[in-house]
């Protein structure tokens, strides 16, 4: 299961390479995928590799290409939903999907990528990522749900990996719990005595609130 812009980056890249028989330029990238910036790139990149669908190649600077499996054909890694309550397992519990040992992590719901939601509440639904990297047992999903972090390439119905930490910097995308009521995903700044939630749509303003108003659940690690 890919998002629309992984979706999109991936079917350029393969393009891009059957044409010209090198991989796209992030400038051209960026253009292709109506991004402002190359963060957002940076981030659907590194998705797509975690979950198996690129691999970057040795000795070339940003060079990427689709990864092929032993018969030549692209290889896909596995999203699966499972019906269990999230209290019957532990986030770093491992699972086996086609024998690649993977973290099974809760799929919480859905946050506001736009005006906040009401706060996050549980489902029964699991994703699985690879287990190669040992901070992903500290993490959840989520749904985005809204435009404010399109320059990002953060979509409307996209799902993020959140790391579950509080310890943020200034331009961090976070998960904002406000006023204990509302949850949104914006960029993390400090500004004096202050707390400004930025989007990346210049059709969204920034909010600022006093720094009792928001407790930060998490840190973007990844999209899926």
């Amino acid at each position: 299961m890919l998002t629309f812009k992984q979706n999109q980056l991936l079917s350029f890249l393969i393009k891009k390479i059957e044409e010209n028989g090198v991989s796209p330029s992030y400038e051209e990238i960026c253009k292709e995928l109506s991004l402002k910036s190359k963060s957002g790139i940076h981030r659907i990149v590194k998705s797509l590799e975690e979950r198996g669908y690129i691999e970057r190649l040795k000795n070339r600077a940003r060079a990427i290409a689709p990864k092929k499996n032993i018969n030549g054909q692209p290889y896909f890694a596995n999203v699966i939903s499972i019906n269990k309550k999230i209290n019957d397992l532990k986030l770093k519990e491992k699972v086996k999907i086609n024998n690649i040992e993977t973290n099974r992590i809760p799929l919480l719901g859905k946050i506001a990528a736009g005006t906040p939601l009401e706060a996050i509440s549980n489902n029964d639904k699991f994703i699985d990522v690879p287990s190669s990297d040992p901070s992903f047992r500290e993490c959840y999903a989520l749904y985005v749900e809204g435009d404010s972090m399109i320059d990002e390439g953060i979509l409307d119905g996209d799902i993020v990996i959140i790391e579950k930490k509080q310890d943020v910097k200034n331009g961090d995308i976070v998960v904002a719990l406000i006023d204990k009521e509302e949850a949104t995903l914006k960029k993390f700044r400090k500004r004096g005595d202050t707390i400004a939630l930025e989007p990346a749509n210049k059709s969204y303003k920034t909010q600022i609130y006093g720094p009792d108003r928001i407790i930060v659940q998490g840190k973007l690690k990844t999209l899926v």
